[in-house]
């Protein structure tokens, strides 16, 4: 069993014993230290909740909101929803907050509580260690009886999220609704089961074929949106006469895109497909995180905008995002974060402006792939000994690296021309993570493997 507590949040496995796993007694224990802290912060009464459809999110709902409304916080339950449709849903009623409830593509065994601030954007390193210190002293005090809170369910959200994609100017249904595309779509039997068909109809998709959209929480594959776990629907698509693929995560906010043979369109090419879509029709800056492909920075400067890298991480990529006035931005795990309609990762909104720029394109899947620059990245690992100074690591690979341009926001990234390598350490464990990008897959791993070999080194030398 496992139980994860971190500033976005606390995330575990279902069972065990109270601080060994994601409890009854930890996820009440979590949510009263947010309710307190959204009261002592905001002096707002009303939070929002919405969950995936996994097998222990109705049990959790249920427990959080009693919590919540224990602490004389009015509820508003968005129920089966997504995770963009939350964050939407916060600023909409004038919450001081937001739950959700998911343990976004970790296994069915896993759930989550997801905090947001009352703009509905993840709380900041800052706030989250306040609702840390605030559980761990069990420093909250519930309601007396006159002053319980009140729920309501809100089973419009979904639909109005839809409606504020369908208003965006650079959606054009009529556009999408003209190609006719034959779709495939794979929701992992989770709420994308119910958003993403509902989606499709609206912009005009009448050939969906629907493969894992019961929503019941049996997750038929893994559910992250890799390759490896997406071979059902790359057969279905090989085999049929499919304009492509759609998939996503159990909470719905990674999106990544089959080609009509059956091939990977790529995840880290989800976002620059959308930014040169938008850039295409509005000048402007674009973010992503310094793990991702460079790809998105050759896009952005083609179409006379500026690139800026961020930390690893949501709220990281939204703040540079807001600091640098970007029109477009997100993650190359297929994130996307469009502003226009809100600062958080949707994929529900990146469906609709990819199938714009595809049906505006002309072009099949595989060619517009093939219209962007072609980047591969090795992601590696390094295992530690725990009596290994990594900072120190990291420091030696700097002063190694001295001549070459180094960004130190999130780790170390060097950079060789139009490759780049990223070591990343782990809070958790004595790891580096080593992301390599370059042209080719075999110059990617030659890269990574030199970066590899100096650690060692270095490590070796300190011995």
């Amino acid at each position: 069993m496992a139980l994860i507590k971190s500033i976005s949040g606390i995330r575990g496995t279902i069972g065990g014993k109270a601080g060994d796993g994601l409890t009854p007694v930890d996820v009440v224990k979590f949510a009263a230290a947010y309710g307190t802290w959204v009261l002592q912060t905001t002096n707002n009464n009303t939070i929002v909740i919405g969950r995936d459809a996994r097998l222990s999110g109705d049990m959790v709902n249920k427990l959080v909101c009693a919590t919540l409304q224990g602490l004389g916080i009015h509820v508003i339950d968005v129920g089966l929803s997504t995770t963009p449709t939350v964050e939407m849903v916060v600023p909409d009623k004038k919450a001081g907050g937001g739950i959700i409830l998911t343990a976004s593509h970790n296994p069915k065994q896993w759930n989550a509580l997801k905090l947001l601030n009352q703009h509905g954007e993840f709380i900041s390193d800052a706030e989250g260690k306040l609702v840390l210190e605030i559980a761990e002293k069990e420093a909250f005090e519930f309601a007396q009886v006159n002053d319980l809170g009140q729920y309501k369910q809100a089973e419009d959200a979904l639909q109005k999220h839809i409606e504020a994609i369908l208003n965006l100017p650079l959606v054009d249904v009529e556009a999408i609704a003209a190609k006719d595309f034959r779709v495939a779509i794979d929701c992992v039997n989770s709420s994308g089961g119910i958003a993403v068909p509902m989606l499709l109809e609206a912009l005009g998709v009448t050939k969906i074929e629907k493969l894992f959209c019961e929503p019941d929480g049996n997750f038929a594959h893994n559910p992250e949106p890799l390759p490896e776990n997406l071979r059902e629907i790359s057969k279905v698509i090989e085999k049929g006469k499919f304009d492509l693929g759609i998939v996503v995560d159990p909470d719905v906010d990674r999106l990544a895109l089959v080609s009509e043979d059956g091939s990977m369109f790529g995840e880290e090419y989800t976002l620059v497909a959308v930014a040169d879509y938008v850039l295409k029709n509005t000048v402007g800056n674009t973010v992503s995180n310094l793990s991702s492909t460079r790809a998105l920075l050759d896009v952005t400067e083609k179409a006379g905008g500026n690139y800026y890298a961020a930390a690893v991480g949501e709220v990281n990529v939204v703040n540079m995002m807001k600091a640098q006035n970007a029109i477009i931005g997100g993650e190359g795990n297929g994130g996307i974060i469009y502003p226009e309609l809100h600062y958080g990762r949707d994929a529900l909104v990146g469906i609709a402006l990819f199938l714009t720029h595809l049906a505006k394109s002309d072009m099949s899947m595989t060619r517009l792939r093939n219209s962007y620059p072609s980047y591969y990245i090795s992601k590696n690992k390094i295992e530690l000994t725990p009596d290994v100074d990594v900072d120190n690591v990291l420091v030696q690979m700097q002063h190694r690296y001295a001549k070459q341009p180094i960004n130190t926001i999130d780790g170390v990234k060097i950079e060789f021309g139009k490759e780049w390598v990223h070591l990343r350490k782990s809070n958790t464990e004595p790891i580096i993570r080593i992301y390599a990008e370059s042209d080719s897959n075999a110059t990617a791993e030659h890269l990574a493997n030199k970066i590899i070999a100096d650690i060692k080194e270095i490590i070796s030398e300190k011995a």
